[in-house]
C-alpha cells in the first residue's frame, strides 16, 4: 500500500500510541481531583502542555487544549465574535477557507454579524492589500489559513501580519491545520498572529485531539462552559491520553524538520516533474515557495476526480480528491472555483498529499501507475476533444 492522502489524516506514531495506551492503563485519575492520583494527572498534563510551548516557541500558558482543528476554528471565530460583540461585527475571510472556518462564519451572518469574504489570485493566495482595503472601524477579527488544504498555497501571513500591526484591536487567527512539520512556523507565529488552531491527527497524534495557540492579553470566550478547565476557558475533563501522545508526536514530527521537508519537496518534485508537460493534464500546486512542500494537485481533464481515486485505488495506491471533508459529497473544489477554474478542470481535480514517511521509491511506484491509468484514459480526452470542436 501506498498512503498518499496525508493531508486528511496521517497514521498515529507507534511511540504516540504506546504513550496513549500507557497513560490510559496507569493514569486514568482526573486532572482536576485533589487526591494524589488527580495530582499525578494534572502534572502530565502540564507537563504535555509546556512541552508543545516549548517546541514552539511560545509561553505555557499560550497553549489551550481542544478536540482538532474544527473546534479550534469554531472557538476562535465564535468565541471572538461573542467578546467583542460590543466593539464591532465585522470579520473578515477568504474564500478559499476550510468548512470549519467557512460554516462558522456563515453561522454568524445568520446571527447578525457581517463577514468579507476576499477573493484569491491564480495560485489561490489572498492579497495583504485586499485585507487592508476591507478592514472597517467595526472590525474584530481577520481568520486566513497558513497552507490550503486542497492545493497547498501558502498565504501571505506575514504581509497580512503586518498590516495589522496598525490595527492592534483585531484579532488575527491562522488556521495552521496543514502547516505542522512543513518549515513554516516563522510564518505561523509572526508577531502579530493572536491565535493559530492545530489538529493532532494531522501530524501523527491520535484523532480528536488538538490545540489551540493564544497570544498572552487576547481574551476570548469560552464556547464550551461547565466544570472550568483549561483555566476557565473550555471545560471538560481533558483528554490526557491524547494530549500527551500529541505532545509526543510533535516532538517526533519536528525532530530534523528540515531534512523531512526536503525529502518530501523531493518526492513532489519527481512527480511533478513527470506530469507537468503531459497534454490533458493540468496543475494546480505550483514548485515555488508560495506552495507548501508536501501537497501537488492536478486534474486530468474530463475524469473526474472519484474516478481518478478509485482508479489508484486499484492498485493500492490511496490519493483524494481535493478536500477529505467534502470528497463523498462529489462537489467541485471551492478553492479551485474561487479562483475561476473551469468546472470541468474543478471536478477532476485529485491531491496528492506527502508525509516524511514516504519514499522516492513509492514516487516511482506512483508514475508508473499513473502511466499505465493516463492511457487508458485516451478514450475519455478524445472524446473530450471531439466534444469541444
Amino acid at each position: 500500500m501506498i498512503y498518499f492522502d496525508n493531508s486528511a489524516t496521517t497514521q498515529a506514531d507507534p511511540t504516540a500510541v504506546e504513550t496513549y495506551s500507557k497513560v490510559s492503563a496507569n493514569i486514568w485519575g482526573n486532572p482536576s481531583s485533589l487526591h494524589n492520583f488527580g495530582e499525578q494527572a494534572f502534572n502530565l498534563l502540564e507537563q504535555s502542555r509546556k512541552q508543545i510551548a516549548d517546541l514552539l516557541g511560545v509561553s505555557l500558558s499560550e497553549i489551550l487544549f481542544t478536540s482538532g482543528g474544527t473546534e479550534g476554528d469554531n472557538w476562535v471565530i465564535k468565541g471572538t465574535a461573542i467578546e467583542k460583540r460590543a466593539f464591532g461585527k465585522h470579520l473578515i475571510t477568504s474564500q478559499v477557507e476550510h468548512p470549519a472556518v467557512q460554516n462558522s462564519m456563515e453561522q454568524l451572518e445568520q446571527l447578525g454579524f457581517e463577514v468579507t469574504y476576499l477573493p484569491v489570485d491564480s495560485e489561490g493566495r489572498v492579497s495583504a492589500a485586499d485585507v487592508k482595503a476591507a478592514i472597517r472601524p467595526d472590525t474584530i477579527l481577520v481568520s486566513i489559513m497558513g497552507v490550503n488544504n486542497e492545493i497547498g498555497a501558502i498565504q501571505p501571513i506575514d504581509e497580512i501580519g503586518d498590516v495589522l500591526m496598525d490595527y492592534p484591536k483585531i484579532h488575527f487567527h491562522v488556521d495552521a491545520v496543514q502547516t505542522v512539520g512543513k518549515g513554516l512556523h516563522d510564518l505561523v507565529f509572526h508577531p502579530r498572529v493572536d491565535f493559530a488552531t492545530f489538529s493532532g491527527h494531522k501530524f501523527h497524534a491520535p484523532r480528536g485531539i488538538g490545540f489551540m495557540y493564544m497570544k498572552r492579553g487576547k481574551r476570548i470566550a469560552p464556547l464550551m462552559t461547565g466544570g472550568g478547565q483549561e483555566r476557565n476557558l473550555r471545560s471538560g475533563t481533558e483528554n490526557l491520553p491524547a494530549i500527551a501522545a500529541m505532545a509526543k508526536a510533535l516532538r517526533l514530527v519536528l525532530d530534523d524538520e528540515a531534512d523531512k521537508v526536503e525529502r518530501e519537496r523531493s518526492i513532489r518534485q519527481a512527480i511533478m516533474d513527470h506530469i507537468k508537460d503531459l497534454p490533458n493534464v493540468t496543475l494546480f500546486s505550483q514548485a515555488n515557495d508560495h506552495f507548501a512542500p508536501h501537497i501537488l494537485t492536478f486534474s486530468l481533464d474530463g475524469v473526474r476526480g472519484e474516478t481518478i481515486v478509485h482508479a489508484f485505488e486499484e492498485h493500492g495506491i490511496y490519493i483524494s480528491t481535493t478536500s477529505a471533508c467534502s470528497s463523498k459529497k462529489e462537489q467541485a473544489s471551492s478553492t479551485l472555483m474561487a479562483m475561476h477554474t473551469p468546472e470541468h478542470l474543478a471536478t477532476s481535480a485529485v491531491r496528492v498529499s506527502l508525509d516524511a514517511s514516504n519514499t522516492m521509491a513509492q514516487a516511482e511506484e506512483f508514475i508508473k501507475v499513473f502511466d499505465v491509468l493516463y492511457d487508458g484514459f485516451q478514450k475519455v480526452f478524445a472524446k473530450n476533444l471531439a466534444d469541444a470542436r
